[in-house]
C-alpha cells in the first residue's frame, strides 16, 4: 500500500472511531496502526457465513497481543 492510501485509511479510520463505531475494513490494520483497545470489523473472508472477524488492538510495550475473535454480523 502506498502512502497517499495509508494516510487515507489513517483518517476514514480516525472518523468512524470518532462518530463511535466500528469501521469494517477489508484487510487488518498494519503494526503500530491500531491502538491499544481499540476494535475494527474485518471483512476479509476468514470467518463463517454471517460472521465478520473483530479485531483488537494490543500494546507490544506491555506484552498484550491483538485479539482476534468471529462475531455475529452487526
Amino acid at each position: 500500500m502506498n502512502s497517499r492510501m495509508m494516510i487515507i485509511s489513517a483518517l476514514m479510520l480516525g472518523a468512524s472511531l470518532a462518530a463511535g463505531c466500528s469501521p469494517t475494513m477489508k484487510a487488518e490494520p498494519g503494526a503500530g496502526q491500531l491502538g491499544s483497545g481499540v476494535k475494527v470489523l474485518v471483512d476479509d473472508g476468514t470467518c463463517p457465513a454471517g460472521q465478520i472477524k473483530q479485531v483488537t488492538g494490543g500494546n507490544n510495550a506491555a506484552n498484550i497481543p491483538r485479539k482476534r475473535e468471529c462475531i455475529a454480523k452487526p
